[in-house]
């Protein structure tokens, strides 16, 4: 029965979340990639093509297999969120570009996230796996991901004055969904979270970790500000594991392959934090100009 409750409550509860995201969104934040092509593209390119082929790696290195492999990649193909504008913020990173990112990543995941997952099936559950690129998963995986933040966007659109009200009502719901999200999955597949956990956390804070890296330093190598590689870097480091949870409880209906996820919204709290405090150390300095003095 609290399985069934907790399965049926999830996509409700995180429509609402991806619909606060939406209010903190306009369509300027979609536009402004225009502003940032050379930062944006390069921060895309990581997302959606670097990471799941670096995942994918890091999956075969620890030995994972099956459903556990596939929640894995299904993670890596999760956009980034509020959590990572928040931590952009604390290292000193351009959150505008964060907020572009994060808009545009909620596009494409709509998109790339079945691609990647029904390869994940193909590959580490075979043939007779019984999950894949479905139409009807397509749909409720567009429907979770796109349909609750576009709405948010015409609603902050509408309703301005109510939407900047709303924004730190929708933080603090995130942050509890998932915390909510993430005790649920851990709880429901507790047996199999407990054998793996060594395997599980050690790719977790590996994956985290690495994303950091290949977000700044990819970017830095493309000449992009150092603010923006922060932003880059905690968009493409922190992934929305609540998304990732649901998709796979509700949508793929697999609560083995919430755990990954489950854990990693745990346990990336660590690299990013440490990632903030080092960035922030070496902000960069505002140079003020000097005074002519009159002779």
């Amino acid at each position: 029965m609290a399985s069934l409750m907790f399965t049926m409550l999830l996509p409700p509860i995180l429509g609402l979340v991806m619909f606060g995201l939406g209010l903190t969104l306009t369509v300027a934040d979609f536009a402004r990639v225009l502003k940032y092509p050379k930062a944006a593209a390069v921060a895309l390119t990581c997302q959606i093509v670097v990471l799941p082929a670096v995942c994918f790696g890091l999956v075969l290195a620890f030995h994972l297999h099956g459903a556990l492999a596939v929640g894995v990649m299904l993670l890596v193909a999760a956009p980034g969120g509020i959590t990572a504008n928040l931590f952009s913020h604390l290292a000193g990173g351009d959150v505008a570009l964060n907020i572009t990112l994060t808009a545009i990543n909620s596009l494409l995941a709509a998109f790339t996230l079945p691609v990647v997952v029904a390869l994940a099936t193909w590959r580490f559950l075979g043939d007779e796996a019984s999950i894949g690129l479905q139409f009807g998963k397509f749909v409720q995986v567009l429907a979770i991901v796109l349909v609750p933040v576009a709405i948010g966007v015409w609603t902050r659109h509408r309703f301005s004055a109510w939407a900047d009200a709303m924004r730190q009502p929708a933080k603090i719901a995130s942050v509890l969904v998932l915390a909510l999200a993430t005790v649920g999955a851990l709880t429901q597949s507790f047996d199999v979270f407990a054998a793996n956990m060594g395997r599980l956390g050690g790719i977790a804070l590996v994956l985290c970790t690495l994303s950091l890296v290949i977000g700044y330093v990819v970017t830095r190598l493309f000449r992009v500000s150092r603010r923006q590689s922060i932003a880059a870097a905690m968009e493409i480091g922190l992934h929305n594991s609540t998304l990732a949870i649901i998709v796979s409880v509700s949508v793929i209906g697999d609560e083995v392959m919430a755990v990954p996820a489950a854990l990693y919204g745990v346990l990336m709290f660590v690299p990013a934090g440490l990632a903030s405090y080092l960035f922030s150390r070496r902000a960069e300095p505002i140079i003020a100009p000097v005074p002519v003095q009159g002779r």
